[in-house]
């Protein structure tokens, strides 16, 4: 296991309470990090490092509630966890918002902001708070959770897919900037994923067949399915890799052929 041993690490992984957020937090536990959870509610988190704690012992896991949209709890959340844990070696971006389901022209601008500055400006503000400590160290790990909606197109989800592109870039851009640091930064792109955030999207028989006919595995993926891409990419398996995106999507972004 010593190419994803984890142990002495820490990891910060926002949207953690539940939902693939929470499963990435659980197999980096299980290979070893200690894991800070972080949602905007303090009792789902409780709820989700209390389990792993149950599993691994006290203080694996321990609770920093942050609202990505706000910059302050975003740096409390940086600065509480090298206060309690000492340092940061991992951050996972998994939170992100989509408050509109339905075509572009109905979105409002409230509404398309608000994706834009979680999904993307949230993203640059942590990353920006937790790099300088990897650059001094010479290494670490950025992981961004994007979607396969940042590559496909949506007539639903549109202004979400336009957020999760930009994460691909911004990626690519800290990755040329913090390369020579040896700081990694790589996005997960996920295809359909059964978890409370996507509910809109499998728990309607019509949208899951339409989702699933042309997918090779024919069939959604399960949060756990997502963990083990983040394991890799947390981990000295991936110490050559950086830029990229990994997508976990059964194979829907290929087709299911002809």
């Amino acid at each position: 296991m010593s190419l994803f041993d984890l142990t002495g690490k820490v990891a910060i992984i926002t949207g953690s309470s539940r939902g693939i957020g929470r499963a990435i937090a659980e197999a980096m536990a299980d290979h070893g990090a200690r894991v800070v959870i972080s949602s905007r509610k303090a009792q789902a988190c409780a709820e989700a490092a209390d389990a792993i704690n149950a599993k691994h012992g006290e203080g694996t896991a321990i609770v920093i509630p942050a609202n990505i949209s706000s910059k302050e709890d975003l740096q409390n959340l940086a600065d509480e966890t090298r206060r309690q844990l000492g340092r940061i070696d991992i951050l996972v971006c998994n939170a992100a918002s989509n408050p509109y389901y339905g075509p572009m022209s109905g979105i409002s601008d409230d509404q398309f902001r608000k994706i834009l500055e979680n999904n993307v400006i949230a993203n640059h503000w942590l990353i920006s708070m937790v790099a300088p400590e990897m650059v001094e160290r010479g290494e670490g790990s950025v992981i961004i959770v994007s979607s396969i909606g940042g590559l496909t197109s949506s007539t639903m989800i549109g202004a979400y897919n336009i957020s999760k592109a930009a994460d691909f870039q911004l990626a690519r851009n800290l990755a040329a900037e913090f390369g020579p640091s040896g700081v990694r930064v790589n996005c997960i792109a996920p295809g359909l994923v059964r978890t409370d955030f996507a509910r809109a999207l499998w728990e309607n028989p019509d949208t899951l067949k339409t989702a699933t006919q042309h997918t090779p595995l024919r069939r959604i993926g399960e949060p756990h399915e997502i963990a083990g891409a983040a394991v890799y990419l947390a981990s000295p398996a991936s110490t050559f890799m950086t830029g990229q995106t990994i997508v976990v999507d059964g194979g829907s972004t290929i087709g299911a052929g002809l």
